[in-house]
């Protein structure tokens, strides 16, 4: 028998640092809505401690990073290192935008989950990020 969820998952969307384009991450936050989930969305140019906080004062089953400004590499392991910090060991830190293929690879070594490229179909995230929590989150 396959595990369901008895409620919503709950996934905060974060823009993180000086990128001010946030056009994709209101995108995905209103897609995954739209797919059952509730999203806190916290807005433009939030700091890796912010965005952790949120997700502590939150109880969020997911992280979703939306990053176009190249400094993934320095943005998704601060987080994770937060998180783990503050225990948040069995939260998804997901995200997506300009990353090359490689730092995905790298930054998916240490810990974070699947990124998304532009042009990734919301159908596919919102899959990802309900099986996962699926899978991965104690209820």
């Amino acid at each position: 028998m396959s595990k369901t969820l008895d409620r919503p998952i709950r996934i905060l969307v974060a823009k993180v640092g000086l990128d001010g384009h946030d056009r994709g991450a209101k995108v995905i936050a209103s897609s995954l809505r739209d797919a059952g989930m509730e999203v806190i969305y916290t807005g433009l140019r939030q700091t890796p401690e912010m965005v952790v906080n949120t997700a502590l004062q939150e109880d969020v089953d997911a992280i979703g990073v939306s990053i176009l400004s190249g400094a993934h590499m320095t943005v998704f392991p601060k987080i994770m290192e937060l998180m783990k910090q503050k225990h948040l060991t069995n939260v998804l830190l997901t995200g997506g935008g300009i990353i090359p293929q490689a730092d995905m690879v790298k930054l998916q070594d240490i810990g974070v989950g699947e990124l998304f490229a532009p042009g990734t179909t919301m159908l596919t995230i919102a899959d990802y990020i309900r099986n996962w929590t699926i899978e991965n989150r104690n209820f």
